[in-house]
């Protein structure tokens, strides 16, 4: 092996791989889905507008203004609400560990893939050092976002209720509804699949069966497990939904369509 390899990382430059297959299309199409996607959040939430759709009696806020700090408190704020806000899923996201794994591969080339050569570093330190030790405040996101989330299930509730022209509330089903509960499940999927609520649930016990307590914590960790299976793919999903969400409210919101009302 080349003195000079990085453990566990094949010898020669980038890219250098025994591999057969099209080792690169997963890096490539995870860099594109997070550019695209990540471009998008960041966009919407510097606009500061079209972000709540009130007609014919509905009330569809987008997620990535929940908490709605202006109505909450009257507050007329120099810049958008929502970065008083989005930094808590944001940091969850950034710092969740299968992120980690698809942006350091796609962006650092980290490396690219497995047994595949990465960009080559005078010295390989880990996340042990800043900015990567950051890494560690991960559980506190967690904390954080679980917060949001309890606001976005108000929000999710909140659209089956319409106001009349009397000014009275009354229980009705638009699509703009079956978006925002869709959203907020896919949110709860993904944030409750997490590693560090596995350890919160679960961790530090020595035997899941010595007590009335611990075998109620195995049975969280169980369940909390079967989401953190398909944790990439409630990574992924609820990251493409939360933007289709936001698209929907806005347009409907700029008047480009109407919301149909189901009933």
């Amino acid at each position: 092996m080349n003195a000079h390899a990085e453990p566990g990382h094949p010898a020669g430059g980038l890219g250098t791989t025994s591999r057969p297959d099209a080792w690169w299309v997963a890096p490539a199409r995870a860099s594109a889905g997070l550019a695209v996607l990540g471009i998008y959040a960041a966009t919407v939430v510097l606009l500061g507008n079209h972000y709540l759709y009130t007609e014919r009696g509905a009330h569809y806020l987008s997620p990535f203004y929940s908490p709605d700090l202006h109505s909450l408190t009257g507050w007329n704020a120099p810049i958008s609400t929502a970065l008083w806000v989005v930094w808590a899923p944001l940091g969850l996201r950034a710092s969740c560990y299968y992120y980690r794994k698809a942006y350091y591969r796609s962006f650092f080339l980290a490396p690219p893939e497995c047994a595949v050569g990465g960009v080559r570093r005078r010295r390989y330190r880990g996340e042990a050092s800043l900015p990567y030790v950051l890494q560690n405040a991960h559980r506190y996101f967690l904390y954080l976002a679980t917060i949001v989330l309890g606001f976005l299930w108000y929000d999710a509730v909140r659209a089956f209720l319409f106001r009349g022209s009397d000014g009275s509330l009354h229980v009705g089903l638009g699509l703009g509804t079956l978006v925002l509960v869709v959203n907020v499940i896919l949110l709860t999927l993904f944030t409750f699949g997490c590693n560090s609520l596995r350890h919160l649930v679960g961790g530090r016990l020595d035997c899941f069966t010595c007590s009335l307590a611990a075998r109620s914590r195995h049975k969280v960790w169980r369940g909390v497990s079967v989401l953190n299976r398909m944790h990439m793919e409630w990574a992924w999903l609820s990251l493409f939904w939360v933007c289709f969400t936001d698209l929907y409210i806005r347009l409907a919101a700029a008047g480009v369509f109407h919301d149909p009302r189901i009933f």
